[in-house]
This record gives structure tokens, C-alpha cells and sequence, in this order.
């Protein structure tokens, strides 16, 4: 008998392996690891080839393998480098769930929350990428919901599906504020009302230049805001006619104003500069309190 033929105790394989002899006969008994006989009495036999199949056993398990998983590698039913692909992408799904959690603990260390805050805050940084992006289709898709997908009005729908299908690994706290914040606005009845509101309004509306230039008003109103000055004011309507035609009939600049008014929102503003946080992007400064201020420069002025 040579070393290959020689048969040895369960006893003796747990010496040569460091496993402890109930760990083996357990797995022999789930049909990890087979005896290659059986004494007169009845007691196990291996082979010296056990010793590297429970080696391999004792490291698929370390790794975090069920036993069924690891039967089938035995069995050669699947490749050890197969099992080591998939199981390392769900230490990666894992890993970054822990790196998001630990994120959140700390976020919530260095701010005094509300219980209901703490709550949403660890619902939503555990939520699966794929939970995230349904969360806004089926904003989107209830929002949007009969508007025409070829209208000018429903490119609004297709911006408004950039959530990031990833958090960040290390997500900062302003991110994690960011995303409990669009996730509110995302669920808030109101919210989706209003931007229903400004896409049905743009799917009906022909599309047309507007008879001023945005960039111009927030250069202008802008200033007007920063330096205090009443849209219906003298210097108010000054600033204004610096924007539109001073010959502007007053029923037109009314018309102006409740057009500008349907594509004016704070809290869709807000929606945006969320994105861009949660993308990573610059914040962008705020155009709405300008677009506000000509409004309302407009209407005062439309005698």
C-alpha cells in the first residue's frame, strides 16, 4: 500500500487538516467529503486525497459558501472560479449596503433627528439600486401619465429619470440629506400635481421662443433681488424694461407673467439642484427667486 492507497481515521484526518472530527463527519454526512471505506467495525476511511478536498471545503466555507454551493464545485457541477465571480460580486453588493449604513450612522451622529427622520433616512440608504430607480419611474410614469411622449412637454419625463442608479460608496452627508429630501418630494401628491401641471401645459402649448431672454432676466432681476429693490418699484419697472420692450402692451405682459408662472416652481427647481447632488455635479445657483421677482415686475407694471 502506497501513500495514494493508504486509508486513514477520521481521528487522523482531523490531525493532518486541524478540523475537528464532528466539523468532518458532518460534512461526510451532508456528502461533502466521502469515506473511501469503512473499517470491520463499521468506522469511517479516507483517502490522503481528503485532505485537499477539505482544505478546499475549509476555504469555500471561509469564504461564506453554503454547502450546497460547495457540493457542486466538489461534484464539478460548477467552476471554483464561477462560484468566486458571483460570490465576489455579492461581497460587493454587501460591502457597499455596510459602507451606506455606516455613512448614515454617521450622519445621524452629528445631527439631532427626529425618530421619523432617523427612520426614512436608514429605510432609504438601504434601498437596492433597482428600489431607487422605481421609486422615480413610478413617479415619473404617474406624473407623465397620457402626455404625449413626442410633446415638447415630455422631455421633462426623461430628465427626470437621472437618478443615479448607484449611491456613492462614501456617500457625504449632504448627499444622504439630498436623497431623503427627493425622495419626500418624489411621494408629496402636491409635488406631483404641479409638475404634471407644467407637462401637460407644455405638451399643449406650441413651442415657441419666449420674448425675453431667461439669461438676461436672471442677470437683471437677480441684481434687482440682491440689492433689495421692489419689483414694483420705479427702479423696478426700469430693470424690467431692460429685459422686455417698454412698448410691451400691458395685456401681453400679463400673458407673459402666467406663462412664466406654469414654468416656475421652487420645489421643481429644488428637484434639480438634488439630482445634481446626488450626481455629484456643482450645485447650481437658484434661477427661480429671479423668475419670481419678473413675474411679479410684470404684472405691476402692465398699466
Amino acid at each position: 500500500m502506497n501513500d495514494r492507497t493508504e486509508l486513514i481515521t477520521i481521528g487522523q484526518l482531523a490531525r493532518r487538516t486541524g478540523l475537528s472530527v464532528r466539523t468532518i463527519r458532518f460534512w461526510s454526512d451532508q456528502d461533502v467529503i466521502t469515506p473511501a471505506g469503512r473499517t470491520s467495525a463499521g468506522y469511517r476511511l479516507y483517502d490522503v486525497e481528503a485532505v485537499a478536498r477539505l482544505d478546499l471545503v475549509h476555504t469555500l466555507r471561509q469564504l461564506g459558501l453554503d454547502l450546497d454551493t460547495v457540493r457542486r464545485v466538489l461534484h464539478r457541477q460548477t467552476s471554483v472560479a464561477d462560484v468566486a465571480k458571483v460570490h465576489a460580486a455579492a461581497l460587493d453588493a454587501e460591502i457597499h449596503a455596510l459602507q451606506l449604513r455606516r455613512a448614515v450612522l454617521r450622519s445621524i451622529a452629528e445631527r439631532d433627528s427626529t425618530t421619523e427622520e432617523l427612520r426614512l433616512m436608514h429605510k432609504l440608504a438601504n434601498l437596492t439600486a433597482q428600489q431607487r430607480q422605481r421609486l422615480i419611474d413610478d413617479f415619473v410614469t404617474q406624473t407623465f401619465d397620457g402626455v404625449d411622449p413626442q410633446a415638447p412637454g415630455a422631455r421633462i419625463a426623461t430628465m427626470m429619470r437621472q437618478l443615479p442608479a448607484e449611491l456613492p460608496a462614501e456617500p457625504t452627508r449632504e448627499q444622504i440629506d439630498a436623497w431623503v429630501e427627493l425622495a419626500e418630494l418624489l411621494t408629496d401628491e402636491q409635488f406631483q400635481q404641479r409638475v404634471r401641471q407644467m407637462a401637460v401645459t407644455g405638451a399643449r402649448q406650441p413651442t415657441e421662443q419666449p420674448p425675453f431672454d431667461p439669461a438676461r432676466v436672471a442677470e437683471q432681476a437677480g441684481a434687482a433681488l440682491r440689492a433689495g429693490i421692489a419689483p414694483e418699484s420705479a427702479d423696478g419697472r426700469q430693470i424690467l424694461e431692460r429685459v422686455i420692450d417698454a412698448d410691451l402692451p400691458g395685456p401681453q405682459r400679463l400673458r407673459i407673467a402666467a406663462q412664466t408662472e406654469t414654468f416656475t416652481d421652487r420645489r421643481v427647481e429644488r428637484y434639480w439642484q438634488l439630482l445634481g447632488i446626488l450626481n455629484g455635479r456643482p450645485a447650481a445657483a437658484p434661477q427661480v427667486p429671479a423668475m419670481e421677482w419678473f413675474i411679479a415686475a410684470l404684472r405691476a407694471h402692465a398699466d
